[in-house]
Parts: C-alpha cells; structure tokens; sequence
C-alpha cells in the first residue's frame, strides 16, 4: 500500500467490518507501534518489544501468518451474511474490501521498514513476513466456511457452555481417535454413519448411546468428531443442568454453517427433575429442535434414564401404567440407540492386547493375559476402560531407560 506507518496506524483505527480484531493483544500492540513510528527511540522501542513478545507468546514468528490467520478466524458482519445465504450489501461488502486492503498492508510490514523509521540504531529482534493480499484469500476461505467455521468455532473440534450458557472452546479436547478403540466395530459404524449424514444434510437421528460403565460410549462419540471435524463438524458438551438453555443455544447455531453434535453425557434423571421435560420438550420436535446442522447424542448407562423407585410404582393400575410410561417415553424418542455390551473374557483379552501392542509393551501373551485377568476381577469388571487402566499401570511400573 505504501501507507506511511502512523497513517496505516489510523487505518486501523477506520476499520467497521473487522473492527473487532483491534481487540486482539498482538494487533492492538502494533498499533501502538505504528502510531509511534518516526518518535523517539527510547518511547518507539518498549513499544516494539512489547508487539514483538505478544507475537512470539502467540507461537508465531510470522507477521503474516498470524494476521491471516486472525482474518480467518473473525467472526464478523460480511461472513455472517455469506454463512446465512444473504448477498452482502454493497456498503457492507466495500467496509470488508477497505478493511482487508489495510490487513494486508499490516500482514506484508517489513521489520526493517518498521525500525528504519525510528532510526533504532540498536539490534533488534525481528519477524518473518512476506507478500500477502488477504482480500483475495479471504475471498476463497468464505466459499469454504461451511468446511472451517468462523470465530471461535475455526479452530477446536470440542465446545462447552458455560454457566451462562456461552459456548467456549475445550480447552485441552481429548484426542481419542476411531483407531484407537478396539472391537465395538458394528456400533462405531452406526455412530459414524448417522453423523457423516449429518454433515451431508441429509436427516440424522438424534442418539441414545446406553450399556455398562466403562465401554466407550463416550470415546466412540468424541473419536468421531475428531474423525470429522475438518469436514465442518463440531461436537459441543452440554451438563444436564443445562438443558433448559438448549432452545437458545440452538437458536445460535441454526444460521452456522458447521455441523454440530449437542454431547450429553451420563445422563440420567431423578423422578420430577426439571431437566427431564426440556430434554424431552426438545425430542418431541419443537421448531428449534429441527434444525438440519445439529443432532443430540446422549449416553447412559440407563436405558430408560429415569432413577425409578419402587415407591412410583404404588397406586392404581391406571397410576402404575403412567408412571412406567413416563420412564420410558424419553428413551423411545430418540431416533436411535445403540447399546455397548460389556465385552465377554476374550474380547476383553483382545482389547488388551492390542493396548498392549499400541504402547510397546513386550511381555509374553500368557503373562499379560493372566495380569489383565487378576486386574479385571480385583474390580470386578472387564471393560475397555478397565483393558485402558491395566496397561496404564504397567507402564507406571516400567522402569526408564
């Protein structure tokens, strides 16, 4: 752009469409730098310092690449109108042009033209950068929003709420992949098959995943959406305490264009909990329920979810036949469920042995099958968690090298 560097500072300032990045520490420190450029050495270098460590703390040596990677990832008016389907208007679409020209006279900032300025006659620490016109490439990332999401939803595969019902990214999401969980193959495929037609728009179910403890309902589910979360599917938790905020939560995601999987785990319910009628005001098929990028999948180790008592069984026949429908009637609507059996004495073995295997363990099967064994009844369950926990404890015990 050839923009003397204070005027590019004040360029910054001008932006409408991508204001929201100024908010950002890296990009509010070179402000302040381009601002002060051609001042004093002694004001402009603290200033330079402090843009260059926000920069490096950021996991970045390219000026470029994080400020490409900052438009990427803004979640802002233009992209909003082109994940909805809406051809901007014009007024809008010339802010992103205007806004974009300056970001990109920002992410090509030669270091040397930065310090040339002040006159630093010192060493100093520099950056990497290199030609860049975002307006071009945010131009195609846009066509491909539905593959990468905008804003917080670019980059993690796991979301949570919080108590006000804020949707946050999982701040160390767990790795699990498909590869790792051993047997359960036809249940894995049914899981992985109703969401690959979600991300295909076509009508998914919503999921009932039940069976013992310890099985890898959860697993399965986080494992497909580290699967398929760069093909636009993201997978957000959700505590049963919070079911009464999923109309609003729905709401927002309706317009995203990524696909979503609302996880409840360990479900279940007391008799009269609140939470059980807005889950289930939900599966009935309420407007907002419907929309095509979200399905709900729960796991539990109840099939019918509901804690009963022999005490909700007193009364009449007519009493008796309500209260027992009403345990099962929020099983019933989920569209599928699957269930994960605890694995019999050799498939547990084999769990374990390919754990074994995937770890480096060099131990002779009989040894390793006959410790898996004594593990499993000292607790009183095989499981592939309890396969998961034996071979976590030999490692414990290994001794380094």
């Amino acid at each position: 752009m050839g923009k003397k560097l204070p005027k590019l500072a004040l360029h910054l300032r001008a932006m409408t469409v991508f204001r929201s990045l100024l908010d950002d520490p890296v990009l509010r420190a070179l402000t302040r730098c381009l601002e002060n450029a051609g001042s004093s050495a002694d004001r402009f270098v603290p200033l330079y310092g402090e843009f260059l460590s926000r920069l490096y703390a950021a996991g970045y040596v390219s000026l470029t690449d994080y400020t490409r990677d900052l438009v990427f990832d803004s979640d802002n008016p233009y992209i909003r109108a082109m994940c909805a389907d809406r051809t901007p208007d014009k007024l809008l679409l010339d802010g992103a042009m205007l806004d974009l020209e300056t970001l990109s006279a920002v992410a090509s900032l030669d270091p040397d033209r930065l310090l040339a300025e002040t006159n630093v006659n010192m060493q100093m620490a520099k950056y990497e950068v290199r030609k860049i016109n975002l307006t071009n490439e945010y131009a195609e990332r846009a066509k491909q929003v539905g593959q990468y999401g905008y804003g917080i939803f670019t980059r993690c595969p796991m979301l949570r709420l919080n108590s006000a019902g804020q949707v946050l990214p999982v701040g160390n999401p767990d790795p699990v992949r498909l590869s790792d969980l051993v047997d359960y193959e036809r249940e894995k495929a049914v899981i992985l098959g109703n969401t690959q037609a979600l991300l295909e728009g076509k009508p998914a179910a919503n999921m009932l995943l039940t069976g013992d403890a310890g099985t890898g309902k959860s697993s399965t589910v986080k494992a497909v959406a580290n699967e398929l979360w760069q093909q636009g599917l993201r997978i957000l938790e959700v505590r049963k305490e919070q079911l009464h905020l999923l109309p609003e939560v729905l709401a927002q995601l309706r317009e995203n264009p990524l696909k979503f999987i609302l996880f409840i785990d360990d479900l279940s319910f007391e008799t009269n909990d609140d939470n059980f009628s807005a889950l289930k005001a939900m599966l009935e098929g309420s407007v907002t329920a419907k929309s095509r990028n979200v399905a709900i999948y729960a796991t539990s180790n109840r099939r019918h979810l509901v804690k009963e008592r022999f005490a909700d069984r007193e009364g009449d026949e007519i009493h008796r036949r309500d209260a027992m429908q009403e345990t099962v009637s929020l099983s019933e609507r989920f569209g599928l469920q699957v269930t994960f059996q605890r694995p019999d004495k050799a498939t547990y073995l084999n769990i374990v042995r390919r754990l074994a295997e995937d770890a480096g363990l060099q131990l002779e099967d009989q040894d390793l099958c006959a410790q898996a064994e004594r593990f499993a009844l000292a607790r009183s369950s095989r499981s592939a968690r309890a396969a998961r926990q034996f071979i976590d404890e030999l490692l414990s015990r290994q001794k380094n090298p």
